[in-house]
């Protein structure tokens, strides 16, 4: 099976001259996104699960280290590349912590050395997604800032102010997201993949694509069977799906 690639980078002149490296230097290779922030990129890669993702360090939204680090929760997660400015604070760190990275001018030389590396990589099914990748972004992602923005749902004249923390989970459409709290619920217009780089990942656990939830108000996590399983909430009747992808979140003990 061709490998799954993912690109991202917030520039279109960088993102395209990586693609037709990448054609080059790796043409079995199936590039499923070109993602142009790191929410896309993040979304993306929940869509295809690929197997390597070149991620630009520094994207609006979410940034490529905190991509990365939502890579690493997943069951299977990907292969990361960073893609790095010559003068980056964070390139002394890739170097010392051997992280695969690319260094802008990209050069394809380099980068078929990169790739050779990484088809090694998938070849082993043992091989992890990155060396010490999760000790690396712990010492390069500042701490998230404590205080969430509260969230501003329309209901006729009337903009209420909800506050993250109130909000038992987030659930996504095609239009629309429901928030739902204890005393009822709202639409609003963003998508949950927004949400995401704006709540924080401690408190708020994304269990499917759709569906973001407060993990203090989950009462258990029930497995169907050997590929799904779902969520029930704390004085909720309803059940949220928990996609293969974020099973590793309900482990036991």
């Amino acid at each position: 099976m061709n490998p799954k690639i993912l690109i991202a980078d917030d520039e279109e002149a960088p993102r395209e001259h990586l693609r037709r490296l990448l054609a080059g230097a790796w043409p079995d290779a199936e590039l499923v996104a070109a993602c142009a922030n790191g929410v896309d990129a993040w979304d993306e890669a929940l869509a295809h699960e690929p197997a390597v993702c070149f991620l630009d360090i520094r994207m609006p939204g979410l940034t490529g280290l905190e991509v990365a680090q939502r890579l690493q929760a997943l069951a299977a997660p990907p292969q990361v590349v960073f893609v790095t400015a010559y003068n980056d604070h964070a390139l002394a760190a890739f170097e010392a912590g051997a992280a695969d990275y690319l260094v802008k001018p990209l050069d394809l030389e380099r980068l078929q050395r990169c790739v050779a590396r990484l088809k090694g990589r998938l070849a082993s099914s043992s091989a992890p997604a990155g060396p010490d990748l999760q000790q690396l972004l712990a010492q390069l992602l500042p701490a998230r800032p404590t205080r969430m923005k509260p969230i501003q749902a329309s209901l006729g004249k009337e903009v209420r102010l909800i506050q993250p923390e109130e909000v038992q989970y987030f659930e996504s459409d095609a239009r629309y997201t429901r928030v739902v709290t204890a005393e009822g619920e709202a639409l609003i217009r963003t998508p949950l993949k927004e949400l995401v780089a704006g709540l924080d990942p401690e408190l708020f656990w994304q269990v499917h694509r759709s569906v973001l939830v407060n993990s203090r108000c989950i009462a258990s996590a029930v497995r169907v069977d050997e590929n799904s399983m779902h969520l029930t909430l704390k004085g909720r009747s309803e059940k949220l799906p928990v996609s293969r992808q974020f099973q590793g979140l309900f482990k036991g003990q």
